[in-house]
Order: structure tokens, then sequence, then C-alpha cells
């Protein structure tokens, strides 16, 4: 008998992979066995397929006349699947009613209205803390919300591997859960995310950073080339030069290393 093995994201998308690959349309006439369940993981690390082994069933055979068995022919097993079909109406029969009921014409999809600012930081709210107790991790989501900026903290002592190296993985989580909202909600907001006090602090410790290097700026003149940053860092350097005279800074290169430039201007005046 065949016996097939299929891996897939899902059990469901295992079980139609493998179907498939029987040639066969009725799940009921193979002998199913999950060898593995899904996990899901977290942004990724830690995700494992569901694996699912197959074997197609033994065609069933009845007595004929004269004692010989015979193979079932082709029309015998109508009445189950028009149980099914009267249990489960056919695909499609849902909006070609809609269609009918409209005049037989389908109707033009009403873009959606973007949600309020309210609505689309509850949007991000929900989606981490559906992130912290799917990998069972004890924290707390807190939301600010200031023009058209969201910030989400999350607090709790278990949070803080989710920072990353460098905040790799705050930036990870922003990323998702931006796109999250902007699909939920139609919104344009801006959204921050931190996690257990680390932006906060790296903001801080930008900022004294910046504020040496200007200082060394303005003794030596020239230029100073930092390191790669994200673009929440390179907008902390960017905002502490602009608060001192004699000093400019600007970006060069491109992402993943887009990196800040710190240079003396002369002071032409009189």
């Amino acid at each position: 008998m065949e016996l097939i093995e299929v891996r897939a994201r899902t059990v469901e998308l295992a079980e139609q992979a493998a179907l498939e690959e029987l040639g066969l349309k009725d799940r009921n006439r193979v002998e199913w066995e999950i060898l593995q369940e899904p996990a899901r993981g977290f942004l990724g690390v830690g995700r494992q397929d569901a694996i699912v082994r197959a074997k197609r069933k033994p065609a069933k055979r009845r007595r004929g006349r004269g004692g010989r068995s015979e193979k079932p022919k082709s029309g015998r097993e109508p009445d189950r699947r028009q149980k099914r079909q009267k249990q489960a109406p056919a695909r499609g029969s849902k909006s070609r009613q809609a269609k009918k009921a409209a005049g037989g014409r389908s109707q033009p999809a009403r873009k959606k209205a973007a949600a309020s600012l309210d609505e689309q930081a509850e949007v991000a709210k929900s989606f981490v803390s559906g992130l912290l107790e799917a990998v069972e991790m004890d924290g707390e989501v807190k939301t600010r919300k200031d023009d058209d900026l969201i910030t989400l903290e999350v607090r709790g002592e278990e949070t803080e591997p989710l920072v990353g190296p460098r905040g790799s993985g705050i930036e990870a989580l922003h990323t998702v859960a931006k796109s999250v909202m902007k699909r939920k909600t139609s919104g344009s907001a801006r959204l921050r995310v931190d996690i257990a006090g680390y932006g906060t602090r790296r903001r801080e410790a930008l900022a004294i950073y910046a504020a040496g290097l200007i200082e060394q700026v303005n003794a030596e003149g020239g230029e100073l080339m930092l390191e790669p940053m994200n673009a929440a860092d390179r907008k902390v350097i960017h905002d502490t030069v602009g608060k001192h005279d004699n000093v400019r800074s600007f970006s060069e290169g491109e992402a993943p290393q887009r990196y800040v430039v710190i240079a003396y201007v002369e002071d032409n005046a009189g």
C-alpha cells in the first residue's frame, strides 16, 4: 500500500497535500497518523511544521453473483456525497444568493475607513499581548498616545530576553505589530515599541554619546562617521546635534549599513 509522509505549516495543509499526492479527494479513503503537531514559536524562532503520515486504504470489494467478489461500480456511492452536499452548501452559494438578492449584480467593495488612534492602539496592544500569552511569558503591555504616535511599553521581569542583541528583537516586534495594525485598521499612525525600558535607556545613552562626539568635532573640526544604526537610533543622533551650533549631521549609505556623519560648520558670521 502507498505510504507517504508530508510536512506543512498546519495539519490541514499537510493532509491536503497528501490527498493531492495520492490522487484522492475523499480524506476518508486514507489512514492518517499525525507524527508531529505544528508549533508557532515566537517571531519565527522555534517554529516547527506539522508532519503527517498517510496511507491509502484498500479498496472495498463486495460479493457478486456466484460468490465472486466484484469491484464496486463507479455509481454506487452518490448517497453519501449527496448527504454531504445537503449538510454543507456548495462553495460560493452564499455569494450567488447575495448577487441574486442584489439584482444579479456584484456590488463594488467599499474601501475600509481608517480607524481612530484609540482603535489602532488597541489592535497593536491586543496583538503584542497575544504574543506574550502564546509564549507563556509574564508581562504587561501599556499604551501611550501623542498626536499620531502610539507607544507600546512591554513591562515585566521575564520580557528582557525579547529585546534581542542591540535591540533587534524590539525592531522585529515593531515591524510585525505595525503590519498587523495597518492591515486591520487601515490606519497610518506611527508606532514605537519599547521592551523592559530598553528604548528609553538606549535613547538616553545615545544622546550622551552624541554630546561627547559633538564636543570632539567642535574642538578638532572635520567630520566623524558613526557606526551603522537603525532609523530610530539615527533620529536620536540628529535630534541631539540639532540642539548645538557649529555642527550638523546627515545620513549616508543604504540600510542596514546606513550611518550618521557629524560635521563641523564654520561660523562665517561677521
